[in-house]
């Protein structure tokens, strides 16, 4: 993961998006806090069918999902 400010994205996009489609993700920064993520077209369609997998089968116990979130998003902070 690569980790810019959203000026450096700005400034040379051309070479982000290059290193998107050569599979890295780039977290943007604003005041040194996260505020967007860039991440190749097939990574989100990954992402989206990850998430989603139980939920449309209704094969999920909402406690342990939530669990599962609130983990995830303490390890990237």
């Amino acid at each position: 993961m690569i980790m810019v400010s959203a000026t450096e994205i700005q400034n040379n996009f051309g070479h982000y998006l290059q290193a998107v489609q050569s599979g890295d993700e780039i977290l943007i920064l604003k005041n040194g806090k996260e505020v967007a993520r860039l991440i190749s077209h097939m990574s989100a369609i990954s992402f989206l069918t990850d998430s989603l997998t139980g939920v449309l089968k209704n094969d999920y116990d909402e406690k342990v999902i939530r669990a599962e979130r609130i983990e995830q998003h303490e390890s990237i902070d």
